[in-house]
């Protein structure tokens, strides 16, 4: 965990995650990443240069059905308010619309609850579990089937809610989070599409890449992170005199 801790800490200081007075929302979804944020902003809390509040918020998308008793539990000892809301989110994806690519509208409904009960708890950040895994495979996702190069920021005002969104494990590799996580009560997936979608292709992909280059993904991450790196034609676009150039 102070692996974990260090390069929160060094994101939050970078990207002006944190500032006095916050207070965050933790997205629960039961796995690994969110799990692990919460129990590393809890510990943060103890010694950030920040003063912040923490509650927990988890979307139950099946009606109510779900056992998240041990998640109750760590939020209880973490001291950190809990809060599960009920939703039809299973029902209407899977069931009335059976949406034949279900992430991208079931990624949004609950984002947009999560949203709305934060700003009902009288949050002004919501904080995600995403990793640096989680920046490469969106990139990945972005340049294949969109043909954009696009990944998610480390923070992001939404200026139609007032919330800002924020996401501490960015510099955060998963193995690590792994090796956090076999102490925390991580949820099984129920969800149907579960290591059948498109970002389940792409962490595979990724895998059998390192495979052949190790250092693969962290050349990636540099390429996507570093200001240098990630401008591909600008330079070319804004230096005039290079369209003058035969």
């Amino acid at each position: 965990m102070k692996r974990i801790l260090s390069q929160m800490r060094r994101a939050i200081d970078e990207y002006k995650l944190i500032e006095d007075g916050d207070k965050i929302a933790v997205g629960i979804s039961g796995g690994k990443d969110s799990l692990v944020l919460l129990k590393a902003l809890a510990m943060y809390k103890r010694f950030s240069p920040q003063k912040f509040e923490l509650v927990a918020i988890t979307i139950d998308m099946f009606a109510g059905k779900s056992d998240f008793s041990e998640i109750k539990a760590l939020c209880e000892e973490l001291d950190v308010n809990y809060h599960i809301v009920n939703s039809d989110i299973y029902q209407i994806v899977f069931e009335e619309r059976k949406e034949s690519n279900p992430c991208s509208l079931c990624a949004k409904l609950r984002r947009g609850m999560l949203n709305t009960t934060a700003i009902e708890l009288g949050c002004n950040k919501l904080a995600l579990g995403h990793t640096s895994d989680d920046v490469i495979h969106t990139f990945l996702l972005s340049l294949f089937y969109e043909g954009r190069l696009s990944s998610f920021l480390p923070k992001l005002y939404m200026d139609r809610t007032g919330m800002t969104v924020i996401r501490p494990l960015v510099l955060t590799d998963e193995h690590d989070i792994l090796a956090v996580s076999k102490h925390l009560p991580v949820k099984k997936s129920n969800c149907p599409a579960d290591k059948q979608t498109k970002r389940e292709y792409t962490k595979d992909l990724i895998k059998h890449i390192q495979k052949e280059i190790p250092f693969a993904k962290d050349r990636i991450f540099s390429a996507i992170t570093h200001p240098e790196r990630y401008n591909l034609f600008d330079k070319a676009y804004q230096d005039k005199s290079f369209w003058n150039k035969k």
